[in-house]
């Protein structure tokens, strides 16, 4: 399948961040409150250059080896972001390429994240992911096991803990998916209220459902296909 092409690309760019901008309007937030991160899993280097010459700066993979690869064949000012599940053994190749882990699902996790950082000398940022949902095939904390966890998470000192990321059940329509967005948003706020610790991140919303999240509070959303079109 052919790729999209630079013009294609810059479209959808602006389009999303149009969409990102009234839905903070929406809100009553400042766009510049939400960080668009391109998602550019299974697009090779070239296509997502495309979207750096448009002005996109951050990036999400879902796979360590696809971030290794791509990385090193574009600008060294980007900021790649991992966006899927992390193995403990892939941790170290992680961190020696992304800035942010989102998908941070278990304390056994952290604390391996934690570890290889100490060893490295990096303060890796992350954003916890809770399975609000409870559903068997998504990974991430529950509401309980976070809550449990989280004084533990908290003293894991290489670890900025930037706040909760969620990959909520599909909706064909997006409003459908409001509550959850809203949820854990309340969960942050719970969490930074009773730890006493600034959560000012959430990274929630895709390419169906992002001006939603949006409107309940995201700050980081994960969209691919809305800029890079649907993949083959």
């Amino acid at each position: 399948m052919a790729g999209p092409d630079s013009t294609r690309i810059r479209t959808n760019l602006e389009s999303v961040q149009a969409a990102i901008e009234a839905a903070a309007v929406r809100a009553g937030r400042a766009s510049q409150e939400v960080t668009l991160v391109a998602v550019s899993k299974t697009w090779p280097a070239e296509i997502v250059r495309l979207a750096v010459e448009a002005g996109q700066r951050v990036f999400g993979e879902n796979k360590v080896q696809e971030g290794e690869a791509k990385a090193p064949l574009l600008p060294p000012h980007l900021d790649w972001h991992h966006i899927g599940n992390l193995q403990k053994n892939k941790v170290r190749k992680a961190l020696a390429v992304f800035s942010t882990l989102h998908g941070v699902d278990s304390l056994d996790l952290a604390r391996q994240i934690d570890r290889i950082a100490a060893d490295e000398g990096l303060e890796p940022a992350v954003f916890l992911q809770v399975n609000l949902a409870r559903e068997a095939s998504k990974h991430g904390f529950t509401e309980d096991q976070l809550r449990q966890d989280f004084e533990a998470l908290l003293g894991l000192d290489r670890l900025r803990i930037q706040g909760l990321m969620i990959i909520p059940p599909f909706k064909e329509d997006p409003g459908e998916t409001r509550p959850m967005f809203a949820a854990l948003r309340a969960l942050r706020d719970e969490l930074s209220g009773r730890f006493g610790v600034p959560l000012p991140g959430l990274s929630m919303g895709m390419s169906h459902d992002y001006p939603v999240a949006v409107e309940e509070g995201a700050t980081l959303v994960r969209v691919g296909s809305a800029i890079f079109g649907s993949r083959g």
